[in-house]
């Protein structure tokens, strides 16, 4: 693990940590982290196992720790916290992730969720919420900031929509219509960026349009969707 991994790790009986959630937090601003781990330890049965800054330091913490909940924020160097989940999906890790962003986002939202994300919380309300989301997460249930309910709504209604209608390649734009076509060519977001002069997080958001726009779920579900019409995005 890197020498900047900041390490709270503390070895208790197996007895205890049963009753205590673990977590780890990542975030490449100290303030930030600082902030929810006072927060977090004014909780009873928490245990924060270790800190990171960057999203390469997170996965290998998640990965050293086998923490419950990794609190992930979505934009850091080296891995974004998207980046992050998906390594610990593919990696069939047991971690549950709660994103933690200042981007009041529905599409970045949409994407959060389409990952397989337990929890999503804005920075600004994070200090109120975050204890509240572990909780809710350790049980295996979804938690958002109250002041999305809007965004939760909101794919409500597309739902049933989608529902009526059957979405098709049809409905996506030619930039949307490249990017699957790319995605299908098994290239990941960042190749992708590189390849059209365009931000990690702009492709992302493209593939969030994209889900949504077709009605796909899952980190997976994309993938098997480009390969499975790949001749219809020649």
């Amino acid at each position: 693990m890197s020498e900047h991994l900041h390490t709270h790790f503390v070895r208790v009986s197996a007895r205890l940590l049963m009753n205590e959630i673990t977590i780890i937090i990542a975030d490449d601003h100290p303030i930030v982290r600082q902030g929810m781990r006072q927060t977090i330890e004014l909780a009873e049965n928490i245990k924060i196992l270790a800190e990171a800054d960057d999203g390469q330091e997170a996965f290998e913490a998640i990965k050293e720790f086998e923490p419950q909940i990794a609190i992930l924020d979505i934009n850091m160097p080296e891995k974004d916290g998207f980046e992050v989940a998906r390594e610990v999906f593919e990696n069939d890790l047991e971690t549950e992730i709660i994103f933690l962003t200042i981007n009041n986002d529905e599409v970045m939202f949409n994407e959060a969720i389409e990952i397989g994300a337990k929890g999503y919380v804005l920075k600004q309300s994070a200090l109120k919420d975050i204890v509240n989301c572990i909780k809710t997460v350790a049980k295996s249930q979804h938690y958002t900031s109250p002041s999305l309910t809007t965004f939760l709504i909101n794919r409500q209604r597309r739902s049933l929509e989608l529902g009526e209608k059957k979405p098709s390649i049809k409905d996506l734009t030619r930039s949307e219509k490249r990017i699957l076509k790319m995605v299908a060519e098994d290239k990941t977001t960042k190749e992708i960026a590189e390849e059209l002069f365009i931000s990690s997080t702009t492709v992302e958001k493209h593939r969030a349009n994209i889900s949504r726009k077709l009605g796909l779920k899952g980190s997976y579900s994309l993938l098997r969707f480009a390969l499975k019409n790949k001749s219809e995005l020649l």
